[in-house]
């Protein structure tokens, strides 16, 4: 395996703690890759004490297979902006960022990992973020309700969401990606192994989608628990680049449909 590459570049498009992204340039190109930076949004129970520098040797390596790759911080709980709605907004704001950057492609593939994987796929859904052209959901927690009922993280859910669905339902329709219309296609990868967030999450999600949302489909990977998905190292890494292509060919075709010949 080829020795970690630290980020290139941090940087800052705003005064808060948590206004940053870490940036790769394309090095080692195997192959063409089209033109679109991968922005990795990572998991942690959307919670203070987990940050964007786990997905650094994944964003190394992402990096080698051709693409440019920035990897995202937002506003979690516990932190200044952190809860519902702000750790959406502060995601929105951080990809615009990215899409703004002169060195990086402005047509971004979402690539979350866990409650990453919910904020790619809510930042994905009802028009939310246009620079957004595909999302990779990697054991998403795309079903907030039944994460809920089955106690993912402890009480997680109603943390970042300010309390239960009676209690606050604006925040309950407003996060949940089951309620949201999926804008750009998108592949939801998930271990059969896991036990943090079981793949029945995102079977849930999938079983959600209506024929006005953009194609989507589930994979689920055999001998892979949560974390594995984002090892390089493992096997399931190449489920995770084949992601990527598929889903920037499925929105590189839409485009080609729609653009008048």
């Amino acid at each position: 395996m080829s020795p970690f590459v630290p980020p290139r570049r941090s940087v800052r498009f705003g005064s808060a703690e948590t206004e940053v992204y870490d940036a790769w340039d394309a090095t080692g190109q195997t192959r063409e890759r089209s033109g679109v930076t991968v922005v990795l949004i990572h998991g942690g129970l959307w919670q203070a004490a987990y940050d964007r520098t786990h997905l650094r040797p994944l964003g190394a390596a992402l990096a080698r297979e051709g693409w440019p790759v920035a990897s995202i911080e937002y506003a979690r709980v516990g932190m200044p902006s952190g809860g519902w709605p702000g750790t959406g907004n502060s995601v929105l704001a951080a990809l615009a960022a990215v899409a703004a950057d002169p060195m990086l492609p402005d047509r971004l593939v979402a690539v979350g990992h866990s409650a990453g994987g919910h904020l790619a796929v809510w930042a994905a859904s009802n028009g939310r973020c246009p620079a957004v052209r595909g999302v990779v959901s990697l054991a998403g927690v795309l079903d907030l309700r039944l994460a809920d009922t089955d106690d993912l993280g402890s009480g997680s859910v109603r943390a970042l969401l300010g309390g239960g669905p009676t209690e606050v339902p604006e925040h309950w329709s407003d996060a949940d990606p089951v309620r949201g219309r999926l804008d750009v296609p998108a592949v939801l990868l998930h271990g059969a192994d896991d036990d943090l967030v079981p793949p029945e999450v995102s079977t849930s999600y999938l079983r959600s989608r209506r024929m006005s949302d953009a194609e989507c489909r589930l994979e689920v990977v055999p001998g892979c628990d949560h974390f594995a998905m984002i090892d390089p190292g493992h096997a399931a890494y190449r489920r995770v680049v084949a992601a990527i292509d598929e889903v920037v060919a499925s929105a590189s075709g839409q485009a080609s449909a729609g653009t008048p010949t």
